[in-house]
């Protein structure tokens, strides 16, 4: 079964320590336990068109809750933290007749869908 990216990114993370690494170009996410970060790395790339530079993931293991007499544990869950390419660099190449042309960089430097600028 195919995954989409919309299965393995669940939803952002926006925490204090989360909006001043977005400066560095860095962005927290709450992932699927299974995806790799490969999948993760596909999955940002298409739904936010950046290009992602490295993923790091963290496991988090429930915690145990008590409630009265009853022992319990919650959700054990996955945060990636992707660092993405801040700088948009032209390329140039040279056409058919040696003429050199350049086009501008084709991804975005920053994911204005978190809700807050920089």
């Amino acid at each position: 079964m195919m995954k989409t990216p919309q299965d393995i990114i669940l939803k952002p993370l926006v925490t204090e320590k989360g909006t001043m690494d977005a400066a560095l170009g860095k962005y927290c996410f709450k992932v699927d336990e299974r995806a790799t970060k490969t999948e993760i790395r596909l999955a940002v790339e298409k739904l936010f068109d950046v290009k992602v530079v490295s993923v790091n993931t963290i496991r988090y293991d429930g915690k145990l809750k008590r409630q009265r007499s009853a022992l319990g544990r919650t959700a054990s869950w996955k945060k990636a933290i992707v660092s993405i390419a801040t700088e948009a660099k032209d390329v140039t190449y040279l056409t058919k007749g040696g003429k050199s042309a350049k086009i501008s960089g084709k991804y975005k430097t920053s994911i204005e869908e978190f809700g807050f600028g920089q």
